[in-house]
């Protein structure tokens, strides 16, 4: 057997040669030709990547069709291939099942990462294990899928942890679920029992809102319809696993076709090697990037536009999701890890009370009162559960009442964090529409979290309207005031500096600048957007109340903590 061939063979479709028929393998002494190497690798970097999943109950076949994924589209070493047969039959789900335990009692146990290469794309495979107790193993190898592949055995049909792996697929968000019918040798190939299993199967995916769902026939143990389409299945005309595999499209395609692809840019990390240089680097979470584009830095609303864009190659002209790079702006920003950098025109509100799906991966039960870790994107703030909405039902798939959520139970709950996350509904971005649940004691992750809500804390819009308040020399006004707008939730600066034009800038990103003077200064309210200053005098105003109805009428504040589905 050929061990690995795909890869030259790619580099021979790509490039008009052939490997094989030049005697060409991966240990061909001729291969370590740099130029021949070099298009071996101008191929490989040039194709899609596409990540996917498998799903379903115990004994289903998942580490099975995996393992015979491999080894017929030559991705398995020879080696490797005899340390898992035993008297002439491969054991294909040893091949990804790598832990002792597995191995003993026949199960997957932990998340299994396989990759792998064909002529038209790269793979990574996630082998997600079927039984609940592991449940929230599959949750994690299924989060950063764009395809989530479902086995359903054909002789047992749908079972309650199909579901429940169904349900998570969709709660993730995943687009396309492939319906992988299994052991079809087992009933004859029947076709009336692959079309009773489809019915039930597109059934089950109108009732989560699965966008799309495919089912296919397989073997996977004779690799019926696996790689190659199978002559024993001649009612099927439809394609293999494989072939779809490398049709469908990719997230970033079906991402650049959506309506909402507003930038999002997580900051990581600043970068300032020296004084002349100042960079924030982050991946790219949403939407496109190009040098001269007005952009927001969240949570201080300042607007700058983006000078260059960087990267270890060199400066880019435009960058998109999900690249990795470093911005560097063409105003002095205060911006810092955990910060968001984000379109002017559609970019999300900072909130501080979280409405999220949780799916529950901790043994010690998630009840209302508790306190931990949120990580969402680069940032990490505390987290209290203020409620447990309700518990979803996989059997029935139905939201019942809980007053806590067990392991692997999934779950509505609220949260209330201790500063604002930027966050957007998970379904319109999943980096940052989600979330982890740290436990602040052992610091293991306690849970999985999709935002559904998100409730905004901040009256004011830092995006649309600030002001500079001049209190004169009243102390105690401009103690009363500072606490008065503090909880009306705008963002308050107090300050003795007497340079007002130094002051706008800070109200132009939305800021109440409470600026104290010295006796006989006139009160006074600077109304600042991003068209224009007003200015006018408050003679008459010398309570905080007074001055807080100004900024009312002046539009600077809005009706504080507003609920609203970003």
């Amino acid at each position: 057997m050929a061990i690995l061939e795909s890869p030259v063979a790619a580099v021979g479709a790509e490039q008009g040669w052939s490997a094989a028929e030049e005697g060409l393998s991966l240990a061909s002494p001729e291969l370590r030709d740099d130029a021949t190497i070099e298009r071996l690798l101008e191929v490989e970097r040039g194709k899609d990547l596409l990540r996917f999943s498998t799903a379903g109950s115990v004994d289903d076949g998942k580490s099975t069709l995996i393992g015979r994924l491999l080894y017929d589209s030559r991705s398995v070493y020879d080696d490797h291939v005899q340390s898992v047969t035993r008297n002439s039959a491969i054991d294909f789900a040893q091949l990804t099942d790598g832990l002792r335990a597995e191995r003993e009692q026949g199960i997957t146990i932990d998340v299994a990462y396989r990759y792998f290469s064909t002529a038209k794309r790269k793979f990574i495979i996630a082998d997600t294990p079927g039984h609940e107790q592991y449940t929230r193993n599959m949750a994690t190898g299924a989060s950063t899928a764009d395809v989530a592949i479902v086995l359903v055995d054909a002789r047992k049909g749908i079972l309650d942890q199909t579901r429940r792996h169904a349900c998570i697929a969709a709660l993730l968000g995943i687009p396309l679920v492939i319906a992988a019918v299994n052991k079809m040798d087992l009933v004859g190939f029947s076709e009336e029992v692959f079309n009773e299993h489809r019915k039930g199967l597109e059934a089950l995916a109108r009732q989560l809102e699965i966008p799309e769902l495919i089912a296919i026939p397989v073997s996977a143990l004779d690799g019926d319809n696996v790689v190659h389409r199978s002559s024993r299945i001649s009612w099927y005309d439809g394609p293999s696993l494989l072939e779809l595999l490398e049709t469908v499209p990719l997230a970033i395609d079906r991402a650049a076709t959506q309506k909402k692809t507003a930038l999002r840019l997580a900051v990581q990390r600043v970068i300032r090697p020296h004084q002349d240089f100042r960079g924030f680097a982050g991946q790219i979470a949403a939407g496109t990037v190009r040098p001269g584009d007005e952009v927001i830095a969240l949570p201080s609303g300042i607007r700058t536009r983006v000078r260059t864009i960087t990267t270890w190659e060199g400066d880019l002209e435009v960058a998109r999701a999900p690249q990795s790079v470093t911005l560097t702006l063409e105003d002095e920003a205060d911006i810092s890890r955990g910060d968001l950098i984000a379109a002017v025109d559609a970019h999300p509100q900072p909130a501080t009370r979280l409405e999220a799906t949780v799916v529950w991966m901790q043994t010690k039960p998630l009840r209302a009162g508790a306190t931990y870790l949120l990580k969402h994107t680069t940032q990490t703030v505390r987290a209290t559960v203020v409620e447990i909405q309700s518990r979803i039902d996989v059997e029935h798939l139905e939201q019942r009442a809980a007053e806590q959520l067990e392991l692997n139970a999934i779950g509505r709950v609220v949260l209330e964090t201790s500063r604002p996350v930027l966050a957007d509904v998970y379904r319109e971005n999943r980096v940052t529409g989600s979330f982890i649940l740290i436990d602040p004691t052992t610091n293991a992750t306690a849970g999985a979290g999709m935002v559904v809500l998100a409730a905004r804390a901040i009256a004011l819009r830092a995006s649309e309207r600030g002001a500079v308040a001049e209190v004169g020399s009243n102390g105690e006004l401009a103690a009363q005031l500072e606490r008065q707008l503090l909880a009306e939730g705008a963002l308050v600066v107090r300050t003795r500096v007497t340079d007002r034009a130094g002051l706008i800038p800070l109200a132009r990103a939305g800021a109440v600048v409470l600026l104290e003077g010295g006796p006989g200064r006139t009160l006074g309210l600077t109304v600042v957007d991003h068209e224009a200053v007003t200015e006018r005098e408050l003679s008459g105003a010398s309570a905080p109340d007074e001055f807080v109805e100004e900024l009312r009428r002046s539009g600077v504040l809005s009706a504080s903590h507003q609920k609203e589905e970003l």
